[in-house]
């Protein structure tokens, strides 16, 4: 049954970080740690669940997200549509060098599907819109959509018949028909949409709980708030942050929301003083799911 009630929690502060942009929470199972990017210092951070024994590595490059692959290692999607394998510091292989449309731009969220495959977005740019694709298992690229404003958080229902999608730009949270025999996505519709001036923010990150329901992180919001899988908002966590980029639900007991932020190279009143730490939530409502592991080929 899904809670709507969720008034008892509030974010502790996990890791006090300065991210320009804090993304992409990733728990990682067999190093029980959790992994985020800062996007525009081009670092990989991660961490015990408790915080402890943090760690951070420059990428050399602004990474837009990544996925675990099957042998444990970070598949990094990063500037110009370039995506590298990645393992404890040191790259390891690379699956594109770059992508001649996103010369311009950058991947941002991405996410692995059960079959393996990685759905991608790139970031507009002044030449172009956001541009969203998936990346085949022998690292070939399916153009599925152009002309987006910000493709952004993405996730799947505990059945695997929907995928969910953000556009933060458009303010807006899709839902598709997901099939899994070919990846195909059919059937979009909107099922959440606020107003561009809203002061609960723009939708960034997105995952989904074993409920069903979707978790929205709030770039300018202040908050997360959770969603019924037809896209009403039923509950919501106020941060000390305006910007929430992004968030997952794991840990031990996979009842532990982690919660990136972003703005720390404006710290104070009107980003925040904690603006860009890593947060964390708990016990949440519902548990989380297991992300999927990417099983694209590395050269």
């Amino acid at each position: 049954m899904m809670q709507h009630n969720i008034s008892h929690l509030s974010p502790e502060l996990l890791v006090d970080l300065p991210c320009r942009i804090g993304e992409g929470p990733l728990w990682h199972p067999e190093e029980k740690k959790i992994y985020w990017t800062d996007i525009p210092n081009a670092r990989i951070c991660r961490c015990l669940e408790d915080g402890s024994l943090f760690e951070q590595f420059d990428t050399g490059d602004e990474v837009g997200g990544f996925t675990f692959q099957e042998d444990s290692s970070l598949l990094l999607f990063m500037s110009r549509g370039a995506v590298r394998c990645w393992r404890d510091g040191e790259f390891v292989g690379t699956v594109l060098e770059e992508v001649a449309d996103e010369k311009d731009s950058r991947f941002n969220d991405v996410i692995a599907d059960p079959a393996g495959r990685v759905y991608c977005g790139t970031m507009s740019s002044p030449n172009h819109g956001g541009r969203f694709y998936r990346l085949e298992l022998d690292g070939s690229l399916t153009l599925l959509r152009e002309n987006m404003q910000t493709p952004n958080g993405m996730g799947f229902s505990p059945d695997q018949k929907y995928f969910y999608q953000n556009d933060s730009r458009a303010c807006a949270t899709y839902r598709f028909r997901y099939h899994h025999k070919n990846g195909e996505l059919s059937d979009r519709e909107i099922i959440f949409a606020t107003a561009h001036t809203s002061d609960k923010g723009r939708p960034d990150g997105l995952t989904v709980d074993s409920e069903g329901c979707i978790w929205t992180g709030r770039w300018d919001g202040w908050r997360i708030a959770r969603h019924t899988p037809d896209g009403e908002v039923i509950s919501e966590i106020e941060f000390p942050v305006k910007k929430v980029p992004s968030l997952a639900i794991a840990g031990a007991d996979w009842r532990t929301g982690f919660c990136s932020t972003a703005g720390g190279d404006q710290r104070g009143p009107g980003e925040g003083e904690l603006a860009g730490s890593l947060f964390r939530c708990r016990p949440m409502p519902a548990p989380g799911m297991p992300e999927h592991r990417s099983k694209v080929k590395v050269w």
